[in-house]
């Protein structure tokens, strides 16, 4: 099995930690004025979620983490899981709701997303950076509402609300970034 030396630590590197796989957030190299130096590094568990902290001496060694990160086609939902599809081989994955997360409200189908696998099942489903969608319910924007721009909360067609400028109407297709959830532009047909 592969190993990282902690002077290999980089942000989003994937290792092993207490058997679980984990992604590096952030890493900080200390050398302190007396002592060993060490680096201090944020990691996410990428079966829970869960961000912890901890230290590694300098030059200690980690397993690295047997994930693999593929692009994949989003097919459709059942209910329970999330189907995608490789669109070289056409072999297929389904992911549940631990895998898929909040992120459900960003897939559309037919999109390419990215799906962590380890040990062959997928653990996190992350959609492209900026979607497209339509708005389906928002309220109308009245003119003189505001003097500097506003925003009014807006329902588009995956389920999702994001804030819209006041004059985003139903039947308008905006594009949405998915990291942060906020509008982006609205988009021509």
């Amino acid at each position: 099995m592969a190993s990282y030396s902690t002077n290999e630590f980089r942000n989003g590197l994937k290792i092993m930690i207490d058997g679980e796989p984990c992604a590096i957030i952030e890493n900080e190299f200390v050398k302190p004025g007396k002592g060993q130096a060490f680096n201090r590094v944020k990691i996410r568990n990428l079966l829970n979620g869960k961000v912890v902290e901890r230290t590694f001496k300098s030059g200690e060694s980690v397993e690295a983490a047997d994930v693999i990160d593929l692009d994949l086609q989003y097919l459709y939902n059942d209910g329970e899981f999330w189907f995608f599809m490789d669109p070289n081989t056409f072999d297929q994955v389904s992911a549940d709701k631990n895998a898929v997360g909040d992120n459900a409200k960003w897939l559309i189908e037919q999109d390419i997303c990215q799906v962590t696998l380890w040990n062959g099942n997928p653990i996190a489903v992350t959609p492209p950076n900026h979607v497209v969608l339509e708005v389906v319910d928002t309220d109308p924007g009245l003119k003189g509402d505001t003097s500097s721009g506003g925003s009014k909360p807006a329902t588009l067609n995956t389920g999702a609300v994001v804030n819209v400028p006041l004059f985003v109407q139903i039947g308008e297709k905006i594009k949405v970034n998915t990291r942060t959830g906020e509008y982006v532009s609205r988009v021509k047909e």
